[in-house]
């Protein structure tokens, strides 16, 4: 395993971060405690969750209760990261990222991960509606108290990233090390201004849906249903990505990748992880072959030709 700084801070994580949105869903209680040992068993030490997964709302806890359950009696090999700020009630402050809902919902994630502290607490979304300030101070309260080590940020553009900086240094609070976006070969947005924006800061970028949910695995093809079970399947809003635009760079990179002899899921996820800026790449999984297959990602001899033919093929895809 390979592992990186998270930003500026003294941090290592695993280049390889393990994603649980599958866990409690797709992948059932066993088989997502499988993964995780399997994952730790091969260097993987960052293992990202949520309060809430927003693929699958109906398992709202679950995610972060079965780490808590394949972590005991390995909890100093983990790298915990879990988020707060999604709707967790029907209640007007069950959501969003308001000193109370964040300092509620810290303390439901310590009980259902059985630990005394997060290491990188991530706050989901930007919130309009509560200043940034305040979010941030019960940030460092939670880090003065000892029950986060770290704190980041999910799906924030770079002006909202910019702004919680300055915020954090006008009045001396603790900063976002990290932010997690989205990014593949199918989804390239981040990389005019998030990216450029991270690197000067010295922000970490753990990056979701490195694989473009699915698409860039082989599993979907033009003319062919979804398989059963499959993402596209289980999650219909997931499906309006299977379009022709898409399927038509996993054809042309299941082509480079047969070239090369990989996968086309380890082709793609040696690119991402080799991506000027990113620290460290999420990877979900539902089967021990899938991720198996997934880690020889890590060490996958590219040329710097099948590099820049991927960034070539992908590159209309910076802006969508």
């Amino acid at each position: 395993m390979q592992y990186r700084q998270l930003g500026r801070t003294g941090l290592r994580v695993s280049v390889f971060g393990l994603g649980t949105n599958a866990f409690g869903g797709r992948a059932d209680e066993a088989t997502s405690i499988a993964l995780i040992h399997h994952a730790l068993e091969h260097g993987v030490n960052l293992i990202d969750t949520s309060n809430r997964s927003p693929a699958t709302p109906t398992m709202t806890e679950l995610s972060e209760t079965i780490m808590g359950r394949a972590l005991r009696g390995r909890r100093d090999q983990a790298i915990i990261a879990t988020k707060c700020g999604k709707k967790t009630g029907n209640g007007p402050n069950d959501a969003n990222c308001s000193r109370w809902h964040i300092l509620q919902e810290v303390e439901r994630s310590l009980r259902r991960l059985q630990t005394d502290h997060i290491d990188l607490y991530q706050i989901h979304w930007f919130d309009p509606t509560t200043p940034l300030e305040e979010t941030l101070r019960a940030f460092d309260d939670l880090v003065r108290a000892g029950k986060v080590r770290y704190v980041g940020c999910s799906n924030y553009t770079a002006w909202q990233l910019c702004k919680a900086l300055w915020t954090s240094d006008r009045h001396g609070l603790a900063r976002y090390d990290s932010v997690q976006p989205a990014y593949s070969p199918a989804d390239r947005r981040i990389e005019p201004e998030l990216i450029p924006l991270c690197l000067d800061q010295g922000v970490g970028v753990l990056v979701y849906y490195p694989l473009a949910g699915g698409i860039l695995t082989g599993k979907y093809r033009p003319g062919s249903e979804p398989p059963q079970g499959s993402r596209a399947r289980t999650q219909p809003g997931f499906a309006a990505q299977l379009n022709a635009r898409n399927l038509a760079l996993a054809v042309e990179m299941e082509r480079l990748a047969a070239d090369v002899g990989a996968t086309v899921a380890q082709l793609t996820l040696a690119w991402v992880m080799r991506r000027p800026g990113i620290t460290s790449a999420l990877v979900g999984a539902t089967t021990l072959a899938q991720q198996e297959e997934n880690l020889r990602a890590v060490d996958l001899p590219l040329s710097e030709g099948t590099l820049r033919r991927i960034t070539e093929l992908s590159d209309p895809f910076v802006a969508f």
